[in-house]
C-alpha cells in the first residue's frame, strides 16, 4: 500500500472514530434530556399528588369539623358561658330538668357506664356533665324494652350514666353538658348519635376528668 493509501485509510478511520464519538455524544445528550424530563414528570406528578392529598385530607377535616358542629335534630343548645361552674354544698335549682349544667357538687356521680335503679342526685350528675358525661334519663312513659336497650347501651360506655327521673317531661332524655336531646324510644338513631358525638365530646368543660371513684348511690 502506498504512502497515500495508507494516509487516506488513516484518515477515514479517524473520521469513522469522530463520528462514532459524535453520535455517542447525540445519545448521552437524548439521554440525559430524557431522564431529566422524566424526573421532572415525576416529581411534578408527586408534588402534584402530594398538594390533592393534603388538599383533600383538609377539606375531609373541615367536613367533618362542620359536621360536628351542626347541632343533632332536635336537640337544645345552651350557651356554655351562661353555665356556671362552681362548687356547692346546697341543693340548686335548676331551670332545666333534667339539668345541663351550672353550679354542682364538689363530688360527681360516678359515671363509667354505671346504670342506676333509682334517682340520683342532680348536683352530683351536673358534676359528671362537666366531666364530659351523658346522662341518660327516662320517665314512666318508657317501655321497659327501652329501659333494657338503654342501659346496655350505658353500660359498655365509659362516660356515661342512667337513672330513672319521674318529673321529666321527656319520656327519654339525652344530657351533655350545655346539651339536651328528647326521644320517645330507644331505637331512635338520634340516640347513637348523641352518644357519639358528646361522650368525652368537645363541649367538656374538663376533658379526661374521672368519671370513676364518685359517687355511687343516690
Amino acid at each position: 500500500m502506498s504512502k497515500t493509501s495508507k494516509k487516506q485509510a488513516a484518515a477515514d478511520r479517524k473520521a469513522r472514530v469522530e463520528e462514532m464519538r459524535r453520535a455517542e455524544k447525540a445519545r448521552e445528550r437524548r439521554n440525559r434530556i430524557i431522564t431529566v424530563t422524566l424526573s421532572t414528570v415525576i416529581v411534578a406528578g408527586l408534588v402534584g399528588w402530594g398538594v390533592y392529598a393534603i388538599t383533600n385530607t383538609n377539606q375531609q377535616k373541615e367536613q367533618k369539623a362542620a359536621e360536628a358542629a351542626k347541632p343533632i335534630s332536635g336537640e337544645k343548645v345552651w350557651d356554655a358561658k351562661k353555665l356556671s361552674r362552681n362548687h356547692v354544698q346546697s341543693k340548686v335549682d335548676y331551670p332545666e330538668n333534667p339539668p345541663v349544667g351550672g353550679d354542682h357538687a364538689p363530688v360527681w356521680m360516678t359515671c363509667n357506664g354505671n346504670v342506676y335503679a333509682k334517682a340520683v342526685p342532680n348536683e352530683n350528675a351536673v358534676h359528671s356533665l362537666e366531666h364530659g358525661a351523658v346522662w341518660v334519663t327516662y320517665n314512666d312513659k318508657a317501655a321497659q324494652a327501652d329501659i333494657e336497650t338503654l342501659a346496655g347501651k350505658v353500660a359498655k360506655t365509659p362516660y356515661t350514666l342512667m337513672s330513672p327521673d319521674k318529673t321529666e317531661s321527656g319520656t327519654i332524655t339525652l344530657t351533655a353538658w350545655g346539651h339536651q336531646l328528647r326521644v320517645g324510644t330507644a331505637s331512635d338513631p338520634r340516640v347513637d348519635q348523641f352518644l357519639t358525638k358528646y361522650v368525652q365530646g368537645a363541649q367538656t368543660p374538663e376533658p379526661g376528668a374521672a368519671c370513676t371513684n364518685g359517687l355511687t348511690a343516690s
